[in-house]
């Protein structure tokens, strides 16, 4: 028995080295230390293996000293993964913690190492030999301390402490090549492995980790700026920062900087595919599955517990998105053809799928009763689970949906309209309820329905116009103008649907000036102002999408917009005061009334603020406006200045005499 115990102990000690033997490419900070220690613990194999083929029994003091191996080796097994695999930012920040790690792992093996009773073991000369010689290496390692790289150190822990300030361009490339942080691969898996530090210390309480990945962010924007003003071509994993996000702006001076609420917390990257998982945070879907996959169970970014795994798509998010990417001349970023959740395939029981099959025979009974009830029994299957919307499609119910949008019965016509929203979460469902002509049917219920059914209605809209091609079908079907009405006429929550919807339809050019005549602004202006309504979020940022167009633009000027604006960017939120600048930029392009009234109403002061404390769209827009008005103020001192330096003589020009010919001159 205490064989088979000391065979299984030596087993375990050669497959550990032969793991710290696969593990390589050391960070640069820490790769000669690590690789020397790495390259004493394969020399070790030799005698594991000797004492595992002799016959001789080992002894218990032995026993003792080889499992107090196998603990220094497992923490040296894990130090040195975490110098291939781990932060390389957080390598050098937290030198210290490192290489007093390191000198403790190595003080451990030696200590170990020295317990062995190698008389009493039948190794040969040579193995005992070249144990000491790695015992010997061992104890001169722990009295030596290598030069650290005192510059990097400086310069990265300076940006560390200072994130929020202006950094020299040139200590940022050095630092992103001496980390190697240069490529969209790097940079991502740095991300990672600072959020894996997170989760494995259950939490970030001093905020440190927080702190890098925001220096992260900061290296990682001055890249991608670096590879579009040099137009780097972009090849497989190496492909430049934000990759076709950004592609537009090759050969600007600038590339726009993204909105921290628009990057994955885990990648940085601008999202393609937001999702929400159960803590309320959103990521990029392909990188949070990743997570998952990896066999983590909480939030990246809070360290909560997730009880869930399920990810819904962030619809408000994604169009968000699209509108900073119009705003800036950004090519939207595509989403990927292969997401989970296009899944066109359900996995329901067979017992499921006879049930949604007698209730789509009853959508087609002559019964009223029969198509009400079916028609609510689908809804709510449809709301349940994705697996049900995939096979409730499959099963060919949303033409029969499609069809119940224009009966009589308005409780039919508004589960009809409901189950099409909740089918339409399922992203192949989008398409085929498009494909069914359903379009039609939704405006329809969207101008006569029920005040729910109108609703959802709008609610079925946005979701369905979250596809680009999709704004264009609906805006031309006539859904504007309903979805204005509700905006002006609905519940709390009718306002709301009807303002998202509107929101992600006006993304598309041609459907601005369809919501303009459809008295869209002076609803927004009235939700604006009024007492605790609730939708001023909601308001500006239509607004700021509809200044963008000519006849929004006049439309807004029209309605007196400007000291509300102007009050908005002085006490309103961030993104409130980012949206009131945006719209006050397009107000006072070329229009000098609109600037001098703004400059009357003391907007200087609270643009200087959001210049310097805003969201960077609204410094920028900001800062757009302040240089506006400095030439305005300019060119009013200058044409004083001008009127008072004119004689009185010339002030008071003679009154010209007219004759038969100069009458007929004129």
């Amino acid at each position: 028995m205490e064989e088979e115990k000391g065979g299984l102990l030596l087993q375990s000690l050669i497959e550990t080295v032969n793991e710290i033997a696969l593990i390589s490419d050391y960070r640069s900070t820490v790769k000669k230390q690590y690789c020397n220690l790495a390259r004493r613990l394969k020399l070790l194999t030799p005698m594991f293996e000797e004492i595992r083929e002799s016959r001789e029994a080992i002894s218990e003091e032995n026993v003792t000293a080889l499992v107090s191996l196998k603990d220094a080796l497992d923490s040296a097994k894990e130090l040195l993964r975490f110098g291939s695999e781990g932060s390389k930012i957080y390598l050098v920040i937290e030198r210290e913690q490192i290489m007093d790690k390191y000198h403790e792992v190595t003080a451990q093996l030696e200590q170990s190492l020295s317990g062995i009773s190698y008389e009493s073991l039948e190794i040969s000369d040579e193995v005992k030999e070249q144990v000491e010689l790695v015992i010997a290496q061992f104890r001169r390692a722990k009295g030596r301390v290598d030069t650290p790289d005192v510059e990097l150190y400086d310069d990265l822990l300076s940006l560390y402490k200072k994130s929020n300030d202006a950094t020299d361009p040139a200590v940022l490339r050095w630092l992103s090549e001496k980390l190697q942080l240069v490529r969209i691969v790097d940079l991502t898996q740095e991300s990672l492995a600072l959020r894996e530090m997170v989760d494995a210390n259950g939490g970030d309480p001093e905020g440190s980790i927080e702190r890098m990945l925001m220096l992260l962010m900061k290296i990682k924007d001055f890249v991608q700026t670096e590879n579009l003003n040099t137009e780097v071509p972009a090849r497989g994993n190496d492909v430049s920062l934000g990759g076709s996000a950004q592609a537009s702006n090759v050969g600007n001076q600038k590339a726009p900087v993204i909105p921290d609420d628009f990057r994955c917390p885990i990648s940085l990257e601008l999202m393609k595919d937001p999702v929400i998982v159960s803590t309320g945070q959103t990521y990029e879907r392909s990188c949070i599955e990743k997570w998952l996959e990896a066999g983590h169970g909480t939030c990246p970014k809070t360290q909560q517990t997730l009880t869930s795994t399920a990810l819904t798509p962030n619809y408000v998010l994604r169009s968000l998105i699209a509108q900073w990417c119009e705003a800036n001349g950004v090519e939207p970023p595509k989403r990927p053809g292969n997401s989970r959740a296009n899944t066109s395939t359900s996995s329901c029981s067979p017992a499921e799928r006879k049930k949604i099959e007698i209730l789509l025979q009853k959508l087609t009974s002559g019964i009223s009763e029969d198509r009400r009830s079916a028609a609510g029994e689908i809804r709510l299957l449809a709301k349940r689970s994705a697996d049900n919307r995939v096979a409730i499609a499959e099963a060919g119910a949303i033409p029969l949906l499609v069809d119940l949008l224009s009966t009589p019965d308005s409780r039919t016509q508004e589960h009809a309209v409901t189950a099409l929203l909740n089918l339409s979460i399922c992203e192949d469902n989008k398409g085929s309820i498009i494909a069914a002509r359903a379009v039609p049917g939704i405006v329809h219920v969207l101008k006569k329905g029920s005040m729910e059914a109108r609703e959802n209605a709008a609610a079925t809209l946005f979701s369905l116009s979250v596809v680009d091609e999709n704004k264009v079908t609906i805006g031309c079907f006539g859904a504007i103008p309903p979805l204005a009405t509700l905006l002006s006429e609905g519940t709390q929550r009718g306002k709301k649907d009807a303002a998202t919807a509107l929101f992600n339809l006006c993304i598309f050019q041609g459907n601005k000036g369809r919501a303009v005549r459809a008295g869209v602004v002076p609803t927004l202006m009235r939700l604006l102002t009024e007492p605790g309504g609730g939708m001023v979020d909601e308001a500006l940022a239509i607004l700021a999408i509809l200044s963008s167009h000519p006849e929004g633009k006049a439309a807004i000027g029209a309605a007196e917009a400007v000291p509300v604006l102007v009050e908005v960017i002085g006490n309103g939120s961030p993104r409130n005061r980012e949206n009131a600048a945006a719209v006050l930029v397009h107000l006072c392009s070329g229009d000098q009334n609109h600037l001098a009234e703004a400059q009357e109403l003391g907007v200087m002061g609270p643009l200087v603020d959001l210049a310097q404390n805003g969201t960077e769209r609204g410094k920028r827009k900001a800062q757009h406006l302040l240089e506006r008005m400095s030439r305005f103020m300019e060119q009013q001192k200058q044409a004083q200045a001008q009127t008072e330096s004119q004689p009185q003589s010339q002030t008071q020009q003679p009154q010209p005499s007219y004759s038969l010919g100069n009458l007929a001159d004129t």
